[in-house]
């Protein structure tokens, strides 16, 4: 009795407020009538529900899916099936909508696009050391390559004649690339030198010291005067073109940092690196603004899409996809089993990818369908050993594909024009558990 008394003192309001909370639900569902209806899925409209129950009445609200039911002994169990609208005509001919229990098809994976498979064109011959790096230049005339003989050479796109030899360096030429600006061209090796050369006087007329160790990496900013370098030194250097001022030291990667790539929208520096390590820098600030840590091994490439907001990097374990400015994660490209040097990637959806074992593989960038798998065979008088892509670059119109290899050699490759869908078909077979996300 005097629990009850001083149960009902402390919390007589509670209790009060309960009991008439119950009472007016059961008078409102008296006045509904629906206590008793059994449960049904609907649209809200009258007529035949996916069961085949009689709802009758017009209770339900125009939006409502599901009618809750007051009754707690008879809780009504929903399976996980997806619920899809579906119009259902009734018997009188009206075209009233019913909510219909149709199970989700899964994700369809969309069929690539058809490209044409590619073929060795010509082989340009005339280094004396491994091919490390190729230039277009912005008029589609001639390309720069740059090798382990320490000499830069400059080629005729067309015919694959030697125009011009540039000596300078003291060790291999690591990185080469050419001004859309300026009638300059840009090179870094593993002599520690980044030099900037006039091309109207064929001579060196800057140097921008400041790299610890050897420099691997060098990117031009599309838009304004910067110059972008990566290298042994586990840095990535920002250059003032002009002043040769070494604007930002961008650290944080503990190992050698092996591609750097420059674009115009942010993030406007993007960095691989042997710490397996993927970041996109603010170019302003000068600081990491993502790291993307998904690869397992080493990173030796990154490649932006000509049109596209997206880059992909490389490394043995996989080629990556991803989408700017973020770095949101898109799709694992999976099959190119090498160590993967370099990559390229033209307007029309080709990725190609090289390997340290002289193999490169073609791949549609959208889907990541493999349809072509290339091993060109090394230049006579060599040994097997020495197949090996050090890098691949597209001229400007996306149509011929140029090859630095370790035989020394530099190679070119065209579409074959004979090729169709019906000579070369797509062996389309996507597996279930394609996007695996890790």
């Amino acid at each position: 009795m005097t629990r009850s008394i001083k149960a009902r003192d402390t919390y007589g309001l509670v209790i009060d407020r309960a009991i008439k909370s119950m009472d007016d639900k059961k008078l409102s569902a008296m006045q509904n009538g629906s206590s008793d209806k059994p449960l049904a899925i609907t649209d809200g409209s009258t007529g035949q529900a996916a069961a085949g129950t009689d709802l009758g009445g017009t209770g339900a609200a125009a939006g409502s899916m599901v009618r809750s039911n007051r009754d707690k002994d008879k809780p009504m169990v929903i399976g996980n099936t997806s619920l899809v609208r579906a119009s259902m005509p009734t018997s009188s001919g009206s075209g009233a909508s019913n909510v219909q229990l149709i199970p989700k098809k899964a994700p369809s994976i969309p069929k690539p696009k058809w490209h044409a498979p590619w073929k060795l064109s010509r082989v340009i011959s005339g280094h004396l050391g491994w091919v490390r790096c190729i230039a277009v230049e912005p008029g589609n005339e001639w390309f720069a390559t740059g090798a382990g003989d320490r000499v830069i050479k400059i080629w005729d796109l067309a015919s694959g004649k030697l125009k011009l030899s540039l000596t300078g360096h003291v060790s291999t030429v690591r990185g080469v690339a050419v001004s859309a600006k300026h009638p300059y061209l840009f090179s870094c090796g593993e002599d520690r030198q980044v030099k900037c050369w006039d091309l109207e006087y064929n001579k060196v007329i800057r140097h921008y010291h400041g790299h610890l160790s050897a420099v691997y990496s060098l990117a031009l900013h599309p838009t304004i005067d910067v110059l972008a370098t990566s290298g042994r030194d586990s840095t990535a250097r920002i250059w003032d073109m002009r002043t040769k001022a070494n604007v930002h030291t961008l650290t944080g990667h503990t190992n050698t940092v092996a591609s750097v790539v420059a674009q115009a929208t942010n993030p406007q520096i993007i960095t691989g690196s042997h710490d397996s390590t993927v970041r996109l820098w603010d170019l302003a600030a000068g600081k990491s603004v993502c790291t993307l840590t998904n690869h397992k091994k080493s990173v030796r490439s990154i490649v932006l899409h000509p049109s596209l907001y997206m880059f992909a990097s490389a490394s043995p374990d996989n080629i990556k996809q991803w989408r700017c400015p973020e770095g949101n994660f898109v799709q694992n490209i999976s099959g190119h089993t090498a160590i993967v040097n370099c990559m390229a990637a033209n307007s029309e959806g080709v990725l190609v990818s090289g390997g340290d074992n002289g193999t490169m593989f073609f791949w549609d960038w959208r889907t990541g369908y493999n349809f072509q798998r290339f091993q060109a065979p090394v230049q006579p008088g060599s040994m097997d050993s020495e197949a090996g892509i050090f890098a691949l670059c597209f001229d400007q119109s996306g149509t011929r594909l140029i090859t630095a290899e370790a035989d020394k050699t530099i190679k070119v490759y065209k579409q074959d024009d004979e090729a169709s869908e019906e000579t070369h078909p797509i062996n389309w077979r996507p597996e279930l558990l394609k996007r695996r996300k890790f």
